[in-house]
C-alpha cells in the first residue's frame, strides 16, 4: 500500500471498504505514477501518509483493517435472533413428533412392536411389495419368541397389519429425522439461526439420530430369548427399554418446542420494542423468581409421572387393580404385595426394595397413582397460586395457566377411565397424547415467565431507542 497526501492506494479490500463506508478517503483512488512518488522518502521512513497529513506507520494500518475486516464480514455473521420461518419450522417439528409418539402407543397397543425382527435403517424404508417378499418377512417372525409363545395362531393376513404398524412407526421416525437434518443445513447456510440455536440445533440432531438407535436396543430386547429368560418375562419388550425410548422422545419434543417458542417470542419483541420493553420490566421483577422455580419444578413433576406411565405401559400394569380410588378392596395392597420377594434377584434379597418399585406390576401402578395426584394437585395450586398474583404475572402466562388447569382435569378423567375399562386401545391412546399435551402446556407456561437473554435484551433496547 502506498499513498500520497490525503489519498490511500491499496489492494485490500478490507481497508478499501472501511474507507468508503466512512467517506475517509476523499479523493479518487488512482494508480500512482512512479515520476510523482518519492522512493526515497518511502523506503527510509517506511512509514505511510495519514488523512491529516500526519504519519500512520504500518501497525496503525494493521489496526486499521482488524477494524474493517467486522465491517466487509457483517453480512457473514449470525444473526442475533433466529429467523421467524425457524421457529415455526421448530413448531412443526414438534407436532411431528407429536404425532409418532402417539403412533408409537398404538403400535405398543396392538402388540406390532416384535414384528420387524431387523433393523436396517435404510433399506427398511421399502415394504414388502410382493407375495414372496411377504411370506418372506413372516418366515422371520415365526422365528422370534413372540410368535412361538404367543402368535402361533396368526394368519399372513393378521401378520401383514402388526407388521404395517410397525414399519409405519419406522417409516415416520426417518420422515421426521429427513425434514428435520434437510431444513437445519438449509437455514445454517444461509446464516438464519442465531449462534445459540446452532448448538441447540446440533445437540436435537444428536438426540434424534439417538433415538433411532434407542428404538432398535428396546426392540431387540423382546426378541432376545436370553434376555427374556433372565426376566422371567413373556416375549415383551423391557419397561426400562420402553422407558427410555419413550423418554428420548419426551426430550426432542420439549427441546425442539422450547427453542421454537423462544424464537417465535423475540421476533414478537423484535416487532414491537417499546410494549417489549414494558413485558421485560414485569419479567424481571424478583417476585416472579418463586412462581419460576414453582414452574419449572412442576416440568420436572409432569415429566416424572409421564414416564411411570410408560413403566405401567410396559409391565401391563393398567390390567390390575382396575378401580380408583380403591386398589382393590383397600386403598393400597398389603405391603407384602407391594414388596415382595419374588422380585429380588440376589440371594440376600438387597435388592427387593428397588425392584419392586420398577418390576412390580402393583408397586409401579401404586407409584404412578401418587405420582399423577400429586401432579393434579400442585397444577391446581399452582392455579390458585397464580390467580391470587395475577397483578404480577403477564397476562400470557396466566391465560397459559387457566389452559393448564384443563388439561390436568381432562388428563386425570382419561387415566381413571382408562383404568376402569381395562386399557381399550382409544382411552389409552388419548391418555398418553394427554401427557404430552399437559406437558405442553407447563412448558409454554415457563417460556412466558422466561428472562430475554442479555443479547436479544441489548438489541431490543437499541431498537426501541431509535
Amino acid at each position: 500500500m502506498i499513498s500520497r497526501s490525503r489519498c490511500f492506494f491499496s489492494r485490500n479490500s478490507s481497508v478499501l471498504s472501511a474507507l468508503r463506508l466512512n467517506k475517509i478517503s476523499q479523493k479518487c483512488m488512482t494508480p500512482v505514477r512512479s515520476s510523482q512518488f518519492n522512493y526515497k522518502s518511502f523506503f527510509s521512513s517506511r512509514s505511510y501518509s495519514n488523512i491529516g497529513g500526519g504519519v500512520r506507520s504500518e501497525s496503525s494500518v494493521a489496526t486499521l483493517a482488524t477494524k474493517a475486516a467486522p465491517i466487509a464480514n457483517a453480512g457473514k455473521s449470525s444473526p442475533t435472533i433466529s429467523s421467524n420461518a425457524v421457529g415455526w419450522w421448530l413448531i412443526g417439528t414438534s407436532g411431528l413428533v407429536f404425532g409418532i409418539v402417539v403412533l408409537g402407543g398404538l403400535t405398543r397397543l396392538t402388540e406390532s412392536g416384535l414384528s420387524i425382527t431387523e433393523w436396517k435403517p435404510v433399506t427398511g424404508t421399502i415394504p414388502p411389495l410382493n407375495q414372496a417378499e411377504w411370506e418372506l418377512e413372516f418366515a422371520k417372525y415365526k422365528d422370534s419368541p413372540e410368535f412361538k409363545q404367543l402368535n402361533s395362531h396368526i394368519t399372513l393376513d393378521e401378520f401383514k397389519f402388526i407388521f404395517s404398524m410397525e414399519w409405519g412407526h419406522r417409516l415416520v421416525g426417518r420422515t421426521i429425522g429427513v425434514l428435520f437434518v434437510l431444513p437445519a443445513l438449509y437455514f445454517w447456510t444461509s446464516r438464519k439461526l442465531s449462534t445459540h440455536v446452532k448448538w441447540k440445533v446440533v445437540g436435537l440432531t444428536g438426540l434424534l439420530g439417538l433415538q433411532g438407535a434407542i428404538g432398535w436396543w428396546m426392540v431387540k430386547s423382546g426378541l432376545d430369548e436370553e434376555q427374556l429368560a433372565e426376566r422371567k418375562s413373556k416375549p415383551t419388550v423391557s419397561q426400562y427399554r420402553l422407558t427410555t425410548h419413550l423418554g428420548a422422545a419426551f426430550l426432542m419434543y420439549l427441546g425442539v418446542l422450547w427453542t421454537g417458542f423462544e424464537i417465535l417470542n423475540e421476533n414478537k419483541w423484535k416487532k414491537a420494542p417499546e410494549q417489549a420493553q414494558k413485558l421485560f420490566a414485569q419479567l424481571n421483577n424478583p417476585a416472579l423468581n418463586r412462581l419460576r422455580g414453582i414452574a419449572t419444578a412442576l416440568l420436572g413433576l409432569t415429566f416424572l409421572t409421564a414416564m411411570s406411565g410408560g413403566m405401567v405401559a410396559g409391565l401391563d400394569a393398567g390390567l390390575i387393580y382396575n378401580t380408583f380410588p380403591h386398589m382393590g378392596d383397600d386403598w393400597i395392597p398389603s405391603t407384602g404385595e407391594l414388596m415382595s420377594p419374588v422380585f429380588a434377584r440376589l440371594s440376600d434379597e438387597s435388592d427387593k426394595w428397588w425392584r419392586n418399585l420398577l418390576e412390580n406390576p402393583t408397586t409401579v401402578q401404586l407409584v404412578h397413582r401418587v405420582l399423577a395426584t400429586s401432579t393434579f394437585f400442585s397444577v391446581l395450586g399452582l392455579h390458585m397460586y397464580a390467580v391470587r398474583h395475577k397483578a404480577i404475572i403477564p397476562k400470557t402466562a396466566q391465560s397459559m395457566v387457566h389452559t393448564m388447569m384443563g388439561f390436568v382435569s381432562l388428563q386425570v378423567a382419561l387415566g381413571i377411565t382408562t383404568l376402569i375399562y381395562l386399557v381399550p386401545i382409544p382411552l389409552a391412546a388419548a391418555h398418553q397424547a394427554g401427557a404430552l399435551a399437559l406437558l405442553t402446556t407447563v412448558l409454554a407456561f415457563c417460556s412466558r415467565l422466561k428472562k430475554p437473554r442479555q443479547a436479544t435484551l441489548q438489541l431490543i433496547r437499541t431498537m426501541a431507542k431509535k
